[in-house]
């Protein structure tokens, strides 16, 4: 399991997780960070790290808004996976799975784990 600490997140999970995540699985180079905006509309923080770090996958959150979009200017597909817990102001909890092949992301699909109860 590979994750990023968020703006909610205490000063334990802040230790045991980073605020950046850069690594490679199965041939594909991933960046995750919890507030990373969309393409088109990145923060210059973030448009200056995905320029230098140059990933094929960027995942980040914050939004609690499901969305999947490929990046033309900086090449990469971009995930925002929503919300998965119970918190926030989401109505529906959504995951994304996909599978890497060739250093590519395949298979990608969309899961919904039913209503946000709290």
């Amino acid at each position: 399991m590979r994750a990023v600490y968020g703006n909610v997140d205490g000063h334990d999970i802040r230790i045991e997780y980073p605020e950046i995540n850069e690594f490679v699985c199965e041939g594909l180079k991933v960046l995750m960070i919890h507030i990373g905006g969309y393409p088109g509309r990145y923060p210059r923080r973030i448009s200056d790290l995905l320029a230098s770090k140059r990933p094929s996958l960027f995942i980040c959150g914050h939004s609690h808004i499901l969305r999947v979009i490929y990046d033309k200017k900086f090449n990469l597909l971009h995930i925002n996976p929503g919300a998965c817990g119970v918190h926030g102001f989401h109505q529906v909890r959504t995951a994304v799975r996909f599978t890497i092949e060739n250093g590519q992301p395949k298979d990608l699909a969309i899961i919904e784990l039913g209503k946000r109860t709290a």
